[in-house]
């Protein structure tokens, strides 16, 4: 990926044999080995920055370090954590996912993946390497099958294949556990219905549980602060109301 097609070609089958023999377990070891040494030295946790630049190094070493995005196809979206394209022959999502829904540590990524493909298996991540996006971050690059004619699922459809899977909800429904796992953003844009009835969940915010996800998820999703936003506006003006009829005859 550093020059010609052919090096291209030939480092990208690298990949894929490497995605097929399990460079989502590998990646996610060497990150936990970096945690431990972090954690021995310094006595933290906190060290996401300095496993995304170990996990670079991994990367390129390994034959899996994407420096063009342009091989992915075209650029189809951007959502919070992820640059979205469409592969070449249209098969295929890949995903840069930027990791900003884990913390501290990578950690909560690498189980994140594996209980999608646990739960979701009918629309599994592929973990196919790292890059950089186009704001210069350290992204996983993830593949995942292209769902296309269906729809988008209703949140009845999503709440009862969610009690199917052995999930009940939370918070009004702001997110499904089962005691192990919880999952945000099962919304109806992140969840897609082929014309049989199979619900095929996209891109969900998994957590392990009691390990403070939804407060980690409430911290950094837009979703999360667009609603807490809402909410408190909503506070205010009861306040208002409570305390000045004269605001209540303004707003008539």
């Amino acid at each position: 990926m550093n020059g010609s097609n052919s090096e291209r070609i030939s480092q990208e089958g690298e990949c894929r044999n490497e995605a097929e023999s399990g460079i989502l377990e590998r990646a996610s070891a060497f990150a936990h080995r970096v945690l431990e040494e972090i954690e021995t030295l310094a006595g933290t946790t906190s060290c996401k920055s300095v496993q995304l630049v170990r996990l670079k190094k991994w990367a390129q070493e390994q034959g899996c370090w994407f420096s063009d995005c342009r091989q992915f196809g075209d650029y189809f979206d951007r959502g919070s954590e992820n640059e979205v394209y469409l592969s070449p022959d249209q098969k295929n999502i890949i995903k840069l996912n930027d990791f900003r829904y884990s913390d501290d540590n990578l950690t909560s990524f690498f189980e994140r993946i594996k209980a999608h493909n646990k739960y979701f298996d009918a629309c599994p991540y592929s973990m196919i390497g790292f890059s950089e996006n186009r704001d210069g971050k350290v992204c996983a690059v993830l593949e995942q099958p292209f769902i296309s004619d269906a729809r988008l699922a209703t949140k009845e459809e999503i709440n009862d294949e969610f009690i199917r899977l052995g999930f009940h909800p939370e918070e009004n429904g702001e997110y499904y556990t089962n005691g192990r796992h919880d999952i945000f953003d099962a919304v109806d844009g992140n969840v897609l219905v082929d014309d049989e009835g199979h619900l095929f969940f996209i891109d969900t915010i998994i957590y392990e549980s009691g390990t403070g996800g939804v407060e980690m998820y409430n911290s950094l999703s837009p979703r999360a602060s667009s609603k807490q936003q809402k909410q408190e506006y909503s506070e205010e003006i009861q306040d208002l109301k409570a305390i000045s009829p004269r605001f209540i005859n303004d707003k008539s």
